[in-house]
């Protein structure tokens, strides 16, 4: 059987690890069923399904680089199957969140108060939460729980949902493709692309907060002044 990446695999050494193993079975798998592959591994990506982003799209930007796929499609697949894994978990809170909390919550200390702050908070801040907690490892497989139980609009939802996942899915396709199959090289500087993510993700944050507050204080002055 001939991989993705041109490497049989029954001639892989014995000593190969597992991990890498599934990385050559993904480059596999997305190069056997193409686009529609890329979407699959995203959708369950974005549930409760354990797969970072990470190990489909990198192999997926190596096939970009090698020809076989096309950059742009790559992302949009990526993203819509991101917003469409979303998707599932946010109705699966908005119409199962509400009915087992409260019958079950007092069990968790989360009480109705508790939905009820939950759900003025996603009215101001849904949509930061959103696109940022895309940008998050291991927030963005969850995001959309609180974002359903909260009833977030469904537009801003995916609008915020998309825009942090496209985000995402550039940039790790990006490296994929520039950095190409040297795995030695991508372990090292994964670490310091996710770290540079974040900072962005809190420099963002705490200009959302500095932003909000100057507002506030602008508005009550007006209203002193009025």
């Amino acid at each position: 059987m001939s991989m993705g990446t041109d490497i049989p695999v029954e001639d892989l050494p014995v000593d190969v690890s597992r991990i890498e193993f599934f990385l050559h079975w993904l480059v596999e798998f997305v190069h056997h069923f193409g686009y529609f592959g890329i979407f699959i591994m995203s959708f369950l990506e974005s549930t409760f399904v354990p797969i970072p982003s990470e190990v489909t799209m990198v192999p997926a930007g190596v096939l970009v680089q090698q020809g076989h796929m096309n950059f742009w499609i790559v992302i949009a697949m990526g993203t819509f199957g991101a917003i469409a894994g979303s998707l599932f978990n946010y109705y699966l809170a908005y119409y199962l969140g509400r009915r087992f909390f409260y019958a079950y919550g007092k069990y968790f200390f989360f009480t109705h108060e508790k939905i009820d702050k939950l759900d003025k908070f996603f009215v101001s801040h849904g949509d930061i939460s959103t696109f940022t907690g895309r940008l998050i490892p291991g927030v963005r497989h969850f995001i959309a729980f609180p974002a359903g139980l909260a009833h977030m609009d469904l537009k801003k939802f995916c609008i915020y949902t998309g825009l942090g996942s496209g985000i995402w899915m550039t940039t790790l396709t990006g490296v994929g493709y520039f950095i190409g199959d040297n795995k030695e090289l991508l372990h090292r500087l994964m670490p310091y692309i996710t770290g540079v993510v974040l900072l962005l993700v809190a420099v963002g944050v705490v200009f959302y907060i500095w932003n909000g507050r100057k507002k506030r204080k602008n508005g009550s002055v007006d209203e002193e002044n009025s």
